[in-house]
């Protein structure tokens, strides 16, 4: 399989919303040159809206079509794209939702996902999506799914790195969910994926749900699970107080935090570094990544768009798709300074 290069690996990136910002930020990830130091990419969506964002981000590369991965240019100088025809030109309003943009970004986001399950690929990462379009299309819950105890989703800014126990869900609920073996099975799940990254022996820390990490859901749940992973011989500590709890990742401390609900472990990571952050979803049987901002279509065509995050995120994807681990923090930002 094309997918299974240890060395540069095939990630196919599908284009995201169309009339968001980006075919923009890809073209401008893409231009860097960076990704094709770690992987093959391709990209997958419509050829007519990557050329309009070509010419907003004033990259002068080739545009070219491509049937299959056999096919790849793999130079910076040529962008590949696989484009089903979908979506006709006709289609693409920019900066605006529409079913058509809806139907489109779920069947690239599809098609992207299919190359890596199938191994074609080392991993399928997408960018940013519009849930507007997405509802329109009744395509919402196919493409986004995270359910507590299957899947989870991973944040990554520079040095702090945080999995999620759960998402989108209220806080009240999150208090009755939260149990010893949920918060075990999570822990199983992030060690054994994150040695499969390459990260030969990572040291977890879980934050606690309460002030001070003093509460019934840390006493009959997380200590608990806690002390069960260490016994199956998962380095982690916890729980610990979720006020001090991601410093210690900052510093090195720790690989990763297990925090207990969205807020949680988003304020920190979109405070600590917003620009470059990107995202990993952990359950589907193969790499999955994307960014943590949306479509920003208040600055459609202007030519604006900050790269970064989708270029850690492809970047990210074929580091951790081939085994190396985490890419080197500062590299993402010297890219694109």
């Amino acid at each position: 399989m094309p997918g299974a290069s240890k060395n540069r690996p095939i990630i196919a990136t599908s284009i995201g919303e169309p009339a968001g910002i980006g075919p923009e930020i890809l073209a401008k990830a893409w231009a860097t040159g960076e990704v094709h130091k770690l992987a093959r990419p391709v990209l997958i969506g419509s050829q007519h809206a990557m050329r309009r964002g070509m010419e907003i981000a004033a990259v002068r590369a080739r545009l070219r079509v491509i049937d299959s991965l056999e096919d790849l240019s793999d130079t910076p100088d040529v962008i590949d794209i696989m484009d089903s025809g979908v979506l006709s030109a006709s289609d693409i309003v920019p900066g605006r939702d529409t079913l058509a943009g809806g139907i489109a970004s779920a069947a690239w986001m599809q098609q992207a996902d299919d190359l890596a399950r199938s191994g074609q690929a080392a991993a399928s990462v997408f960018a940013p999506i519009s849930s507007g379009s997405l509802k329109m299309a009744n395509k919402l819950d196919a493409v986004i799914s995270i359910n507590p105890g299957e899947s989870y989703l991973f944040l990554m800014s520079g040095p702090l790195r945080v999995m999620h126990l759960t998402d989108h869900m209220p806080l009240r609920k999150v208090c009755e969910v939260i149990s010893e073996d949920l918060a075990l099975s999570a822990l199983r799940t992030l060690d054994a994926t994150m040695r499969k990254w390459g990260v030969a022996e990572p040291h977890i820390i879980v934050a606690g749900l309460n002030p001070h990490a003093m509460g019934q859901e840390e006493t009959m749940a997380l200590e608990p699970a806690v002390a069960r992973a260490k016994a199956d011989g998962i380095h982690v500590e916890g729980p610990m107080s979720p006020d001090s709890v991601f410093r210690h990742c900052i510093d090195g401390k720790y690989d990763v935090v297990l925090a207990m609900y969205h807020d949680q472990g988003h304020i920190p990571i979109k405070t600590w570094g917003f620009s470059g952050n990107c995202v990993v979803i952990i359950g589907p049987p193969f790499l999955n990544m994307s960014v943590a901002h949306g479509t920003a279509y208040d600055i459609v065509g202007k030519g604006v768009a900050d790269p970064k995050m989708i270029l850690s995120a492809m970047c990210t994807a074929a580091s951790l798709g081939a085994g190396k681990g985490f890419i080197k923090e500062g590299v993402i930002k010297e890219a694109v300074a």
